[in-house]
């Protein structure tokens, strides 16, 4: 069993309380628009750290991390990407291989709305933190944590933090 605290689009920022609930993590998967490199560089230090870069990230970000960043992890198949969409509108630069061979989780950043749905036809679960950055138009900072087990994802909690 793994413990993820799944986050996205810091946009240079980060907080004691982010690092707080870092610290009660197995792992940290970054879902893009890191901003600064010391964002990655703070959580990497606590524990093992998974990113992507998204749309805002610069040359020193991009040459840390990928654009995708597909593993598996506890028997579940995880896709990470900044820009993927959700189910019914993924983004055209990954649809044709999301249908040929679709993960269990597809985790994108971006919109900065946090959102969590299944897609039936395949048979993934699509999952988008929100955004924990300050910058945005969101009223309400969010992350995501939850657990792998064996194949399953387990305990699916929103941790919610006012602007």
């Amino acid at each position: 069993m793994k413990k993820i605290l799944l986050l996205s689009d810091t946009h240079s920022y980060i907080d004691d309380r982010i690092l707080d609930y870092a610290q009660q993590a197995d792992e940290i998967w970054h879902a893009g628009d890191i901003g600064d490199i010391s964002v990655t560089d703070k959580l990497a230090a606590i524990k093992p750290l998974r990113a992507v870069y998204g749309n805002i990230d610069d040359q020193k970000v991009r040459a840390e991390f990928p654009l995708n960043n597909r593993f598996i992890l506890e028997g579940v198949d995880v896709w990470i990407t900044h820009i993927g969409g959700y189910p019914t509108k993924y983004n055209p630069a990954i649809r044709a291989e999301i249908y040929a061979n679709p993960p269990k989780l597809f985790i994108c950043g971006h919109s900065h709305i946090l959102k969590v749905m299944p897609d039936k036809q395949l048979g993934l679960i699509h999952m988008n933190p929100g955004a924990v950055g300050k910058h945005g138009f969101q009223k309400v900072r969010t992350m995501l944590r939850f657990e792998l087990n064996d194949g399953k994802i387990e305990n699916l909690e929103v941790i919610e933090f006012k602007k």
